[in-house]
């Protein structure tokens, strides 16, 4: 049997041998993991909070360090001054979304950046005020919007536009993504859509949604949280005008993580565009002058607003580094292969009888490594079934377990055990 253009076979030997072939499996190395009487336990949970990298303790205790021998002057001195904190974070960052290391910055947290980047980009005005966005967003998402919409003066009902999948259908269809913004488009300010949506684990053609929006004079913005570090992503060739993400899920930085976003290079220099400003998005090389009058640093970084948060960006660092060195193509490359192996597992099941309704899209193309499936009455049970045999997966109501191998720390193994313990309902 086949499935994401490689074949498959359900014995352990099998599992083994994959993991045994796998070029990145020293990279389970560098995590711990919850215990589960004495083993680790079958970590899927990356999709809500990833993992605690082993270079994180030691990346704390060298900030506490710089505090304690330098104080304040640790801003300044010291193997990493904290002033410039935010450009070791750059280039690794830049490789995980498809940006240039100046269209990217670590700051504040994934929420947030998103109010502070509609402040910019969702200029409505009476002609040109809907945002179209696909339903079911994320609940933060959905706030925020209606939150934005309201501040400007608007009515959520008639300026928020949803993309609802069809009649009977749980996925969005690309073609009813773009015919929607084609019949709003003339009143259209701005498109937000997530990379993945949380729920489904639907990955939305984010090329094309771009293009259709610019098309028709709208921007277009992206949450990309179930997506930074999942998928491959190319921010600044598809021509995303903006996009928001937090670090703490696949890019395991920890809970709270530091957020992130992504400014188009061709944004950097217009001076109408107006943002919340604050100290420290000011000009770098005269930021400690203390003049009035704003003057934004180059880049994404002049929308930053706060001083950096050293702790969080201590961890940040240390997960990055395992991004860079890994590669998001090998790390798509397992993650098709991981999550195709899950998949074709669980089909098995279901031809034995089982009934486990897979509601991710089948295309490897068209999700990450995540996959949701549909439970019926019993759902909760099964969950918690899972819960006491050591796996660690994600409950979503009213009916769905979302289950994310990630390529990072995850195994064939592990989802062959996964596999196995479904058999047993």
């Amino acid at each position: 049997m086949r499935t994401s253009k490689m074949t498959y076979h359900s014995t352990l030997r099998f599992a083994e041998q994959k993991d045994l072939q796998d070029p990145l499996r020293h990279f389970r190395d560098e995590f711990l993991f919850p215990q589960h009487e004495g083993e680790p336990c079958i970590y899927f949970c990356g999709n809500s909070l990833g993992l605690q990298p082993k270079g994180a303790r030691g990346a704390l205790e060298e900030e506490l360090e710089q505090w304690q021998t330098e104080g304040v002057e640790g801003w300044f001195r010291g193997k990493r001054p904290w002033l410039p904190y935010h450009e070791y974070l750059a280039e690794p960052l830049a490789g995980v979304v498809g940006a240039l290391p100046e269209e990217v910055i670590v700051m504040n947290t994934l929420t947030v950046n998103l109010h502070l980047l509609m402040v910019s980009f969702y200029r409505p005005t009476r002609e040109r005020f809907k945002i179209i966005m696909e339903a079911g967003a994320f609940p933060s998402d959905q706030y925020a919007v209606e939150s934005q919409v309201r501040f400007h003066g608007f009515d959520p009902a008639t300026a928020i536009v949803e993309v609802q999948p069809r009649p009977g259908e749980e996925l969005l269809r690309t073609e009813d993504i773009l015919e929607t913004v084609e019949k709003h488009g003339a009143e259209t300010a701005l498109i937000l859509f997530g990379g993945i949506n949380y729920y489904t684990g639907q990955f939305y053609d984010l090329e094309a949604i771009a293009k259709a929006g610019h098309s028709v004079g709208a921007v277009v913005g992206v949450d990309l949280a179930h997506a930074a570090g999942n998928v491959p992503l190319r921010l600044h060739d598809w021509g995303v005008d903006f996009a928001v993400w937090c670090s703490y899920k696949y890019m395991n930085a920890g809970p709270g993580g530091p957020g992130g976003a992504f400014i188009h290079e061709r944004h950097h220099h217009n001076p109408d565009l107006p943002r919340l400003a604050g100290w420290w998005g000011y000009k770098e090389s005269d930021r400690f002058q203390m003049t009035k009058g704003f003057v934004p640093e180059a880049g994404a970084a002049g929308w930053q607003i706060s001083t950096a948060q050293i702790f969080n960006f201590a961890i940040h660092r240390i997960s990055l580094q395992h991004f860079a060195e890994a590669g998001m193509p090998a790390l798509r490359e397992k993650s098709i292969a991981l999550t195709g192996y899950l998949e074709f597992l669980i089909n098995q099941l279901n031809e034995e009888g089982h009934q486990f309704n897979i509601l991710t899209p089948p295309d490897p193309e068209a999700r990450g490594c995540q996959l949701s499936f549909l439970t019926d009455e019993n759902g909760r049970a099964l969950f918690d079934y899972l819960s006491d045999n050591g796996v660690i997966c994600d409950w979503r109501e009213p009916n769905v377990i979302r289950i994310a191998p990630a390529p990072l720390y995850n195994t064939f193994e592990e989802v062959h055990r996964f596999a196995e313990l479904l058999r047993g309902v």
